[in-house]
């Protein structure tokens, strides 16, 4: 294993520790709204502050970006962190047991190496490129699904900008047809990470920002798959519109999407 991932691992547990020691407590916590529908608390930043600390200790020069504390500048210009504490905050919240700690680098703009974590599960998923993605020590492949029909697919309700609301649902319906179903559990790295361990065919959103799926993005890839904006570009990370699965089935769910892309809508 890459030493550098090895340190991400080390971030993502220490990270791990902090979020199930507050789990059945989450009622006295203290929670602020940041935006409408989107919360924080302070585990959420107690886990970012150990993250950093981890990281900062090994990579004092690195740039680091953080849900919580945004754009963190190093010296350096071409290693860059993209770290989500505690991915599904609203789940957390509820007692929801779906979230997960997500952490990616990126080295002169391409993702290098990414760590998805569920502390409630004890499932660590990494990736370094050209290295495979693993699910603790098994190696993991997305699904051979050729297309829609029969294929589990995974998504993400827009729920804090609802502008491209009507877009999203005709995607929806257009996806559901055929499909053996259609799941929002509500930790995106934890959905990219079951699409690359095969747990689901296949996964698109709208509205995501970095820190949600750079890992996840990278454990799809090195799994086998194919990871996109909504045309099928390479500008998922700037839109945060993004389509993910099997060569074949990514195919056949970017026909489906095509229709919906209108001038309001980056792909």
């Amino acid at each position: 294993m890459h030493p550098t991932l090895n340190i991400a691992i080390r971030a993502a547990r220490s990270a791990g520790r902090i979020v199930m020691r507050s789990y059945e407590r989450t009622d006295r916590l203290t929670i602020e709204s940041k935006s409408p529908n989107d919360f924080v608390s302070e585990v959420d930043r107690e886990a970012e502050a150990a993250i950093v600390q981890e990281l900062r200790s090994k990579f004092p020069n690195h740039a680091i970006l953080g849900e919580e504390g945004g754009q963190q500048g190093g010296r350096s210009t071409e290693f860059e962190w993209i770290i989500d504490p505690l991915d599904g905050t609203t789940n957390y919240l509820h007692g929801f047991p779906q979230f997960s700690i997500s952490i990616a680098m990126k080295y002169r703009g391409q993702l290098e190496h990414g760590v998805v974590y569920d502390p409630l599960r004890e499932e660590l998923f990494t990736a370094t490129r050209g290295g495979g993605a693993h699910l603790n020590d098994r190696r993991l492949r997305v699904t051979k699904r050729t297309g829609i029909g029969g294929a589990l697919l995974g998504t993400g309700i827009p729920y804090r900008d609802l502008v491209h609301i009507d877009a999203y649902l005709g995607m929806l319906k257009a996806l559901l047809a055929d499909s053996a179903g259609v799941r929002r559990p509500g930790s995106a790295a934890l959905d990219f990470a079951y699409v690359a361990a095969g747990r689901l065919d296949g996964f698109w959103e709208l509205g995501l920002s970095p820190w949600d799926f750079a890992a996840g993005a990278l454990l799809v890839t090195e799994a086998g798959g194919t990871v996109t904006d909504l045309a099928g570009g390479d500008c998922y990370l700037d839109t945060g519109n993004v389509v993910a699965g099997n060569l074949k089935l990514h195919a056949a769910m970017i026909q489906r999407i095509r229709p919906f892309l209108g001038p309001n809508l980056r792909a």
